[in-house]
């Protein structure tokens, strides 16, 4: 298949940046671009890391599509990885959670001259065994493009590490907290003076963008794709009074009674975490029981569902997928459920029946359907519940909003009025607002070079 023009501006990058970022939007085919920096410079093997959910989605499919590459995806016990891992085909794709297991081999990387990391955020904790794991693979191999259209989701601090690993620290500096000191100013958030937060000073993706810039490339995705227009809103909702009284006790004193149990929070942040499950419908006690609470919200998407002719909704709680599920039934709607027990298999078959119209909704946990899925036959996502996490959030909607879209799309974020729940998506626009004065940042050096 032939590229789009910014597909080769970005493979001819590629070829001339040996360690290099590509932070274009979710759907504008990095994936192919990659593919085709590799054919350019190809002298050894190629290794892909990536989430498990798209080995064989994403990165199988494009190889065949765009490429005549062997390849072969190493996953399963160590003996089969081995197997693939010495094998001569041009690409082996793995998982993240594979490095642990490649560093402890490191002689299995030689012949390999590419290394290609595909949602890179998966290593911004520079301190967890995985990301120094990786360190020993960069280390190993002379090619290392990193992928992700959400580099800095929740703080500038996220880039750093991954920055490290492609330059070791030429750029932003060999030291973590020398880095934070400089982007971030400590602000006091307890009665302690060890309660500090780091939080982002104002303006300063600028200045990370400019160090930067000479080995990140960025297009945005309404810039390469001619896509109808997606729209966001949030749903807020009144609490019935009855709630409202729960909730705003709970508030106040960490401690609610339902008829199923008794509900206490210990700190501050089980507080807020309780809260907000209170307003999704129940709440998880602390031997892992469910204290109901109430159902009304998942009426009211099932409403939302009735009213649309194909939806995605992002669940975040067990109790929330059995609420959908059962609701889902007594409407006779056609539905699928996707999250961490359903195989790869599976979630494509559960793919291909929406994209064939045999199913009104599909109901996801978004860890589990954030990469991989084109579903672009709906044209409506729906979080029934808030998330902290904006990469996530960002990636969940362009499982509709993507190429190949021919209608307007739309997500709805259903809230209860002056509660956490507005809280929470006043946070995540504004983790949004950061990433995107970092990405627009970069858009605009790659387009002046």
């Amino acid at each position: 298949m032939e590229l789009y023009s910014h597909q080769r501006v970005t493979a001819d990058f590629l070829a001339r940046t040996p360690r290099a970022f590509v932070t274009s939007d979710p759907g504008t085919g990095k994936t192919a671009s990659a593919l085709e920096g590799y054919r350019k410079t190809k002298t050894q093997k190629m290794l892909v890391l990536a989430p498990l959910s798209i080995l064989g989605p994403s990165w199988a499919e494009d190889i065949e599509k765009f490429t005549s590459f062997s390849y072969n995806i190493a996953h399963g016990n160590p003996e089969k990885r081995m197997a693939v891992l010495k094998s001569g085909v041009d690409i082996v794709i793995t998982n993240h959670d594979a490095v642990k297991w490649i560093a402890k081999n490191p002689k299995i990387l030689e012949g390999y001259s590419h290394l290609v990391i595909d949602e890179f955020t998966a290593y911004k904790n520079r301190t967890s065994q995985r990301s120094k794991a990786l360190k020993i693979i960069t280390n190993a191999i002379e090619n290392v493009w990193m992928m992700s259209g959400t580099p800095n989701s929740n703080t500038i601090l996220d880039i750093w590490y991954p920055a490290f690993l492609l330059d070791r620290g030429q750029r932003l500096g060999r030291i973590f907290w020398q880095f934070r000191s400089q982007v971030c100013e400590p602000v006091q958030v307890g009665p302690k003076i060890t309660h500090v937060q780091w939080r982002d000073k104002v303006g300063i993706e600028a200045d990370v963008a400019d160090l930067l810039k000479d080995i990140t490339i960025r297009f945005k995705f309404e810039d390469c794709i001619d896509i109808p227009e997606h729209k966001i809103s949030t749903m807020t909702l009144e609490m019935p009074g009855w709630l409202e009284k729960q909730y705003n006790h709970f508030i106040k004193h960490a401690y609610m009674e339902t008829e199923s149990g008794v509900l206490t929070a210990p700190h501050a942040g089980a507080l807020a975490k309780k809260a907000l499950q209170i307003l999704s419908g129940a709440v998880y006690n602390n031997d892992g029981s469910v204290l109901k609470v109430h159902d009304e919200r998942y009426r009211m998407i099932m409403d939302l569902i009735n009213e649309r002719e194909q939806c995605l909704v992002a669940f975040n709680y067990r109790h929330e997928k059995e609420q959908l599920s059962t609701l889902a039934e007594k409407y006779g709607f056609t539905y699928a459920v996707i999250d961490g027990s359903v195989s790869r298999t599976r979630r494509q078959e559960i793919v291909t029946a929406f994209q064939n119209g045999e199913l009104k909704v599909i109901f996801a946990h978004p860890k589990t359907a954030s990469h991989g899925l084109t579903l672009t036959r709906g044209t409506t996502t729906i979080w029934a519940s808030p998330t902290y996490d904006a990469e996530l959030y960002q990636q969940f909607i362009k499982r509709i909003y993507r190429a190949g879209q021919k209608r307007k799309t739309e997500t709805i974020r259903i809230a209860y009025a002056n509660s956490k729940e507005v809280e929470v998506y006043q946070k995540l626009d504004g983790k949004i607002l950061r990433m995107d004065d970092l990405l627009e940042l970069f858009q605009l050096f790659s387009q002046a070079a």
